[in-house]
Parts: C-alpha cells; structure tokens; sequence
C-alpha cells in the first residue's frame, strides 16, 4: 500500500465519525503572540476537501462564522475518530487538560477527540460533573469578582445584562454548563474565535474549542451527559 494511500484511508476512518471548560468570567487571550503551525507535509486532495468541510464557513448560523485556516493547526488537534483511552462509558466526556484534548466515549472502544485551548483556569477543577444544559450563541456574564479587577468590563456585568451573543463573544458559538452534586461549578465547555490557542497554554482565557468543533459537539451530547476531566498524561485520580 503507497503512502498516499494509507494516508487518505486513514483519514477517511477520521472523517467518517465527524464530527472546555473555562470559568463562566472567560476572558480571551491576547493577540500579542502566537505561534502558527504548519503542517509538515501535505494531505491527500480527499483529506484537504474534508477538512475544508468541516472547518469551512457556517453561513447559516445566526452570527455566520468565517472559515478555519485548518492548514496552520496541528493535525492532531483535528477532530478526528480514535481509539479510546478514557476506559470510561460511551456518552461520557472526558476533557484531558495534559494533553489538551477533549473526548466523547463511543461504542466499540471508540472516541471522537477534538483538541482545546486550556488558560489557568482550566487547571483549578478536576473531578465528576454533569452537563446540566447547554446554549447557543449564550450571553457572557463576567462575575463581578472580575468587572471589579477590570472596571472596562461593567457594560457586560451581570448586572447590566451580560454580553450579547456573537462572533466576538468569548463563549463562542455554543457553551455547555457543567454542574457537579447539582451546583453550577462556574465551567464550561465553548467556543471560541481564537483557533491559533487550541492545543496551548495561555496566559489568560478558558479552555476552549474552535466553534466549527463546539457546534459539533454540541448536537452529539444531550442535557445529563456525565463529564470527567482529569490529566490522563499523569494518572490523576479522578474523585467523586
């Protein structure tokens, strides 16, 4: 079997299944400094043309969302069909903030894995919760703890009503709410405009998805879907 044909077979088992968490005072990161990923060798046409589809505009959204340039993220990021690693049940979502992906459990020892941007804040809650609900396009609503330490953010307080939804908006396309033991944590699962931070660390911001991938997992995960986030990488226990 050529290279080519091995890579085009597997991305087409990647494509086939196609097709986080951050603090409800999600911030996004500053623009200052990035490094852009390019990809070390070039696709097959068939593996092009199904990035392109799945990273493509959404001209039908409320708040129409512009194309990923796919090319310059790291190919591992992708959303993409893989063996599992969680030995957790299907349905359930397991955010490994080591190695800054996401997973839905499948059946037949599957997962579909999509690759997150992690801030600090994505470090500070480990542990077992549910998806309570789940919204598209949310409003943001910085708590006052933050419009305290950045008094620019008042118009978008809770008090006067958040900030409305759209592309500028730091919770994205889609946002789901994580309670645990029935009390809302503050974390979330969202999108974000900002693609260049998936697979980073930054310095401030939540743990984020590129929307084309949060709108995705968006349809495939109900209200009650159990969540696990954990550190796969360092076998962090994952409590009750």
């Amino acid at each position: 079997m050529t290279e080519y044909q091995i890579r085009r077979r597997s991305f087409l088992t990647l494509a086939a299944g196609t097709a986080v968490l951050g603090l409800a005072g999600c911030t996004t990161a500053p623009r200052s400094s990035r490094t852009e990923y390019v990809a070390p060798a070039p696709y097959a046409y068939g593996a092009n043309q199904m990035l392109a589809e799945m990273y493509g505009e959404r001209p039908m959204e409320p708040y129409p969302l512009p194309a990923i340039p796919y090319e310059k993220i790291d190919p591992r990021f992708y959303r993409q069909l893989v063996p599992d690693p969680t030995g957790e049940r299907p349905g359930t979502l397991v955010v490994d903030v080591g190695n800054h992906f996401l997973y839905l459990v499948q059946e037949n020892g599957q997962a579909m894995r999509y690759g997150v941007g992690l801030g600090r804040a994505g470090f500070e809650w480990a542990g077992r919760g549910v998806i309570q609900y789940k919204r598209e396009w949310p409003r943001w609503n910085p708590p006052d703890e933050m419009v305290a330490r950045q008094p620019e953010l008042e118009p978008y307080s809770i008090a006067s009503g958040g900030m409305e939804p759209g592309l500028t908006n730091p919770l994205g396309a889609r946002a789901l709410y994580i309670f645990q033991n029935g009390e809302d944590t503050l974390y979330r699962i969202h999108g974000s405009p900002e693609w260049w931070t998936i697979g980073q660390s930054v310095s401030s911001g939540c743990v984020r998805m590129i929307n084309q991938d949060v709108i995705d997992l968006y349809g495939r995960v109900p209200n009650g879907t159990p969540i696990v986030v954990t550190n796969l990488s360092a076998g962090m226990p994952v409590q009750s």
